[in-house]
């Protein structure tokens, strides 16, 4: 079965992701929509300004984000990380790595516990990197300074 945006339930977990990525980078430098409609892209992720805009003023409405007024009158509206949305996103980014490492897990061990790979996967590569010829580094395992032996 191939999934679309247009399938109710992926468009609904990657609503959550394209959330994640926006507070991330309005934590580090504050976003636009454009730029954030470029940055989403290049992980991927084609929205449109119709879809993007609106999950901006939702986040703001609910207090995780702040605009400021344009500079000109023409300027991009810049978003910025409240200490609210800072909060909401130290408690994804809890969650995220439990869930990693959870769903990570290999091997039950005799007391019932699942225990972690020894190696971390590279992350997946952008259309960008694919379209380039540009292979992702492995990732040094927990407690390793050189990359280990890929699992499988």
């Amino acid at each position: 079965m191939i999934l679309t945006v247009r399938d109710p339930v992926v468009r609904e977990f990657l609503l959550a992701f394209w959330k994640i990525h926006i507070l991330h980078h309005a934590g580090e430098r504050g976003v636009y929509g454009q730029w954030m409609l470029e940055e989403l892209d290049h992980h991927g992720y084609r929205l449109s300004p119709g879809t993007l805009y609106p999950i901006l003023a939702r986040m703001a409405a609910r207090g995780w984000l702040r605009s400021s007024e344009p500079a000109r009158s023409r300027g991009p509206r810049v978003y910025r990380l409240t200490p609210r949305g800072r909060e909401v996103l130290g408690q994804i980014r809890s969650a995220l790595g439990e869930l990693y490492h959870e769903a990570s897990a290999s091997t039950p061990a005799a007391d019932g516990r699942t225990t972690l790979p020894q190696t971390v996967l590279p992350p997946p590569q952008t259309r960008r990197q694919r379209a380039q010829g540009v292979r992702s580094k492995r990732l040094p395992a927990v407690g390793q300074s050189k990359p280990g032996p890929v699992a499988r």
